[in-house]
Formats: C-alpha cells, sequence, structure tokens
C-alpha cells in the first residue's frame, strides 16, 4: 500500500525485454535503502525490486502489466517517480494508493498558470472508473486532487513543489500517465452496478 506522496525521481538506465518481460533498471537515491523483494511504486505501478547494485535497483514488469499501464512507453534516460510501500506507523498524507494501475489516460490540455498548472486528462469510461470533483486520484503515482470532473475526463491542480519534485515537469499534451482510481470510489462504483 501506498499514499501516492513521490519520495524520488529515479532515471531509468537499462531496458531489457525477456519473453513478455519487460526488466527495467532505475538509479535512484534511495536505491541503498530497498532491499530484494520489496515492493516499489513506478509511476504509480506497484513492481517487485529483484536486483540491487551500484545506487541501481531493477524490477519485472509482465505483459499484464505492460498493456494495463504506459510503463512499455519508458525509453532510457527516462525520469519515473518512486515511492516506497507505505509503514504502518506513518502518516497517510496523499490517499490510498495500492499500486495497481485501472488504465492509462492521455493529457489533453496543460497550462501554465501563475504559480501552478493544470494538466486535463481523457480517459475511456468504457472501463467503468469514475472520477468526483475535489476527489482524489493517482496521476503516474502522484495522489492528486481532482478540480474538474466530467465524463471521461478530468482536472488537475499543480502547485510548484509537486512539478519540480515529480515527473509531472515533463508531461504534455499527447502524453500517457497511469491512473489509479480512488478506492472508495471504485467500490462504490461497483455496488453502484448491481
Amino acid at each position: 500500500m501506498f499514499t501516492g506522496i513521490i519520495e524520488t525521481l529515479g532515471t531509468i538506465t537499462e531496458l531489457r525485454h525477456e519473453q513478455g518481460n519487460l526488466h527495467i533498471t532505475v538509479e535512484s537515491s534511495i536505491a541503498a535503502e530497498l532491499k530484494i523483494d520489496q515492493s516499489v511504486a513506478h509511476n504509480g505501478v506497484c513492481l517487485t525490486v529483484i536486483a540491487l547494485a551500484d545506487g541501481k535497483h531493477t524490477v519485472t514488469a509482465i505483459e499484464e502489466t505492460l498493456n494495463k499501464t504506459s510503463l512499455g512507453h519508458l525509453k532510457t534516460g527516462d525520469l519515473v517517480n518512486l515511492e516506497r510501500c507505505m509503514q504502518m506507523n506513518a502518516r497517510l498524507d496523499g490517499h490510498i494508493v495500492q499500486g495497481h494501475v485501472d488504465q492509462t489516460a492521455t493529457c489533453i490540455d496543460f497550462k501554465a498558470l501563475d504559480g501552478s498548472w493544470e494538466y486535463t486528462f481523457e480517459y475511456d469510461v468504457a472501463q467503468g472508473n469514475v472520477t468526483v470533483e475535489k476527489g482524489s486520484i493517482c496521476v503516474n503515482g502522484i495522489s492528486l486532487t481532482v478540480v474538474n470532473s466530467h465524463n471521461n475526463s478530468f482536472s488537475v491542480a499543480i502547485i510548484p513543489y509537486t512539478f519540480e519534485h515529480t515527473n509531472l515537469q515533463h508531461v504534455k499534451a499527447g502524453s500517457v500517465v497511469n491512473l489509479e482510481f480512488d478506492i472508495i470510489g471504485k467500490y462504490v462504483a461497483r455496488l453502484m452496478q448491481r
């Protein structure tokens, strides 16, 4: 379980395909503190550390993960948002995030405002996910508040700290991001379908 509060950015140093899997090696400031078998969210995707060496860690995304997330779009040199799993005695600063991406979305608008930024994302509503204005949404692993909710899109407002310390600074119109919808909203939506 995660909170959606990004600890640090990591740099992709190697991408290696093996059958339907993608092994992803990431260099970061937290690599020395990681352990084999530890769960780490990469752009919101919970992946297991399988190797550690020289300030880098490696994780594997299987075909199912690659089909449902934006990890297959990664290139060497890209920045990824990293978060280690939540400690049970820690504050829940963001919201409850499982690290299980529901679907991807495309950035359809980006505005630099006076001291903040606004992003609008479009997603496929056929998958049954919904956003709620002032509700929580996880974009590339970042816990954010929905400021405008529409049938197939939503907007979020970004403060300078979040812009500077996450990979949102590289998201522009046309960029594909990972979405994890609010878990409470998902359960309510499923119950309403019955």
